[in-house]
């Protein structure tokens, strides 16, 4: 590794820790952090008082990611969990990531729905935990929705869309039939 990754790493880490202390006096007994995490100073942090957060030894979370967290909601983050750049997590319940979990570039995760039915006036939305065990690979552009449990050691193909429960040990894809046709061009 050279100099200047290992340099901006330390600023990085020192950053964090800074932040989350302070972040910390605001949140209270809801916030719990390691001494050793990796935010971009790019990352938008957005924890409600009344959350519950916490981030893992090692997690690591790279430019142009958001995480949102509402009022009563838990997000737990185990230890050496990274997301990528421009990764989003919206919690409005629960989302709990395993240890040793990557989330590849634009991957998603959405503990909620909005709830149309009452109205587009009113926001109201259904919620249900999303659970992602322990050493999973989600791909880039992946999106995981309210309602999901995927067991340890699984591989969330690019782009794949998920809701439901996926068993340990298995590899998620979904299947996209490219379709090309002549242009008629009419005179």
């Amino acid at each position: 590794m050279s100099f200047r990754r290992m340099f901006n790493n330390a600023v990085s880490i020192v950053f964090t820790f800074i932040k989350f202390s302070i972040m910390k006096l605001f949140l209270g007994s809801g916030f719990h952090f390691a001494p050793i995490v990796r935010f971009s100073p790019n990352v938008v942090t957005e924890f409600e008082r009344g959350s519950h957060v916490t981030i893992g030894n090692r997690t690591r979370v790279h430019s142009d990611c958001r995480i949102k967290v509402r009022k009563g909601a838990t997000l737990v983050l185990a230890d050496n969990v990274v997301f990528t750049y421009n990764c989003l997590i919206n919690c409005r319940d629960r989302v709990e990531i395993g240890e040793g979990t990557s989330m590849g570039p634009n991957a998603c995760i959405y503990d909620q729905d909005h709830d149309f039915r009452s109205g587009l006036d009113e926001l109201r939305f259904k919620t249900s935990p999303v659970i992602i065990g322990k050493n999973c690979w989600i791909a880039t552009g992946a999106v995981i929705l309210r309602g999901t449990t995927i067991g340890d050691n699984c591989m969330i193909g690019a782009g794949c869309i998920v809701k439901g429960d996926i068993p340990a040990n298995s590899i998620v894809t979904q299947k996209r039939e490219t379709v090309i046709r002549p242009w008629e061009v009419r005179a």
